[in-house]
């Protein structure tokens, strides 16, 4: 402490992570329901719900979710899409297991092993 430096301790270790989001309508009704929906189900965007998204991870998870402010939108992408963006906090971090980050050669190369496994010990 008399060394002048800082000291940091983690505090939490599930802290949120909020993620920009766009959603993209192609009908009118898609629109009319997404408005709806986040009246009247998420009471304006209060509750929280499941949503899949694309990570790094990839987009076989679901998330838990909640809107940190209104959404952006409608807006009108010529000639007849509805765009909607908002930002949504998610409950857990989208994150490796703990202990990956050990292993970082694993990790940067897990495309070339998937390769590997795939064509050298094919499915019967």
């Amino acid at each position: 402490m008399t060394s002048g430096r800082s000291r940091q301790r983690r505090k939490y270790t599930s802290t949120p992570t909020v993620a920009t989001i766009n959603w993209t309508f192609t009908k009118n009704s898609q629109a009319q329901l997404f408005e709806s929906w986040y009246r009247d189900v998420l009471l304006d965007g209060a509750n929280w719900f499941y949503m899949r998204l694309q990570t790094p991870l990839g987009c076989d998870q679901l998330f838990k979710c909640r809107f940190v402010d209104i959404y952006e939108g409608p807006t009108l992408i010529s000639p007849k899409y509805w765009r909607f963006s908002a930002q949504l906090e998610l409950w857990e971090r989208p994150l490796l297991p703990p202990g990956w980050g050990n292993f970082p050669e694993f990790i940067a190369g897990s495309d070339i092993i998937d390769y590997a496994m795939n064509r050298e010990w094919p499915e019967a």
